[in-house]
């Protein structure tokens, strides 16, 4: 099948909203999404943004039955490791299901490595759920790591409540 990879623009925030939102169903979280297009297209497309996102599009005459033509999305930003150096996170690498084994998803995450690569990044990290076993054996066999399984590490999270508790908890200066 047809398609091309390309950075996105703000005119894509309503689409990568929306897939934000089909991916999050998938892995069973719809009512964990608080983000609006509006959020997206001033958090990654201003002076200084907060991500970078990647756009799977097919041509018109293979857009789906509800007429989308933008299939899938790699959205990522820049981390450091104290380790390592300068690195990417992958937070989302989603492709519309009756889109997938079309090879979208490998060339997605092929452009975020180039991007590592280009920028020098020394890795490129993400994170996928225990039971989603399709996406872990797409990442697995194209040479990641599981860090959980190999080295025993766990990913940890503040928020909501925890989050502002922890913060009270500062020193006043």
């Amino acid at each position: 099948m047809e398609f091309t990879i390309r950075a996105a623009t703000p005119e894509d925030c309503k689409d990568i909203s929306r897939m934000i939102m089909e991916l999050a169903i998938y892995e069973k979280m719809p009512d964990q999404v608080k983000i609006s297009h509006k959020e997206l297209e001033q958090d990654g497309f201003s002076e200084n943004p907060f991500f970078h996102c990647l756009i799977a599009e097919v041509p018109e005459q293979h857009k789906n039955k509800e007429g989308h033509t933008k299939v899938g999305y790699a959205l990522y930003f820049y981390t450091y490791s104290t380790w390592k150096g300068r690195t990417v996170y992958l937070e989302d690498l989603y492709v519309m299901p009756e889109f997938r084994g079309k090879g979208i998803g490998k060339a997605l995450i092929s452009k975020v490595a180039q991007v590592c690569k280009e920028q020098q990044r020394v890795r490129l990290q993400l994170a996928a759920l225990d039971w989603n076993t399709p996406s872990l054996d797409f990442y697995l066999a194209k040479g990641a790591q599981d860090l959980t399984a190999s080295e025993g590490w766990h990913l940890i999270r503040f928020d909501g409540e925890a989050l502002d508790k922890l913060a009270q908890e500062a020193p006043k200066n």
